[in-house]
């Protein structure tokens, strides 16, 4: 069978084509992600929570963790802590480096580590990481109980720590005359923003945060309620509780 070389060009252009859109669709996915994760949650504090079922003793550590290393030492150290216990189970997950890790610590496959990280997952949190200490009580709780007890452990110690959520936010100052103070610091927590510092000198400046995505409708009605006259700079941008 011969095949032309006309036909055989066509298949290959269309075949760049389709990779062509192929990668469009991926950056595209990539952008998306990356607006959606302008927020994220995690807990708020670290916290421990305890209890006991069938004499077993279940404690419950949660520390909000910003690297995999600042999880593995909070791992070590609840470890170190409780070095006599009969299980130091763990889970953790990690935004920006993409890590999601547990270990069941010598219980049964899959009814320690697993049940505690999919806790984190079910409260929608990153950058947290829980440890769970076991002291065995003399009775065997089976494949399930134990998956109940970890679940619990993991569950109890989120309640504990409560949850924050973190927005990418932006900081600006802002620079106004005495008139336009007030309307300036009624508008910043109207459009979700949260003054830090406010300098009373000839003029008055501002320093203040608010969540990127509020920006520029900030600036909007800034430049709106001033007829012109006062606009906001941008200093810095970070991640802050938002709630």
């Amino acid at each position: 069978m011969t095949v032309s070389t006309s036909a055989s060009v066509s298949t290959i252009r269309k075949a760049n084509n389709q990779s062509k859109e192929a990668v469009h669709i991926i950056c595209t996915a990539l952008l998306m992600l990356g607006m959606i994760m302008e927020s994220y949650k995690t807990v708020r504090k670290e916290a421990s929570e305890e209890y006991t079922v069938k004499k077993s003793r279940f404690i419950g550590y949660i520390r909000p963790v910003k690297t995999k290393q600042e999880a593995l030492d909070f791992i070590a150290l609840i470890s170190k802590k409780h070095w006599d216990a009969t299980h130091n189970v763990y889970a953790y997950i990690i935004r920006d480096e993409g890590v999601k890790k547990f270990s069941d610590d010598g219980e049964p496959q899959g009814t320690a580590g697993m049940p505690a990280l999919d806790v984190l997952e079910k409260n929608g949190l990153t950058d947290v990481c829980v440890v769970i200490t076991r002291y065995f009580g003399g009775i065997m709780l089976g494949a399930g109980g134990l998956v109940r007890a970890y679940s619990h452990s993991a569950a109890v110690a989120v309640e504990a720590a409560g949850t924050v959520t973190r927005a990418k936010c932006a900081r600006l100052k802002a620079e106004c005359d005495y008139t336009f103070c007030g309307k300036l610091a009624s508008l910043i927590p109207e459009c979700g923003g949260i003054i830090e510092d406010t300098v009373y000198e000839d003029n008055v400046k501002v320093i203040f945060r608010l969540p990127l995505t509020d920006c520029d409708s900030f600036a909007a009605k800034l430049t709106d309620s001033s007829n012109g006259r006062y606009s906001a700079i941008k200093t810095d941008e970070f991640y802050a509780d938002i709630d």
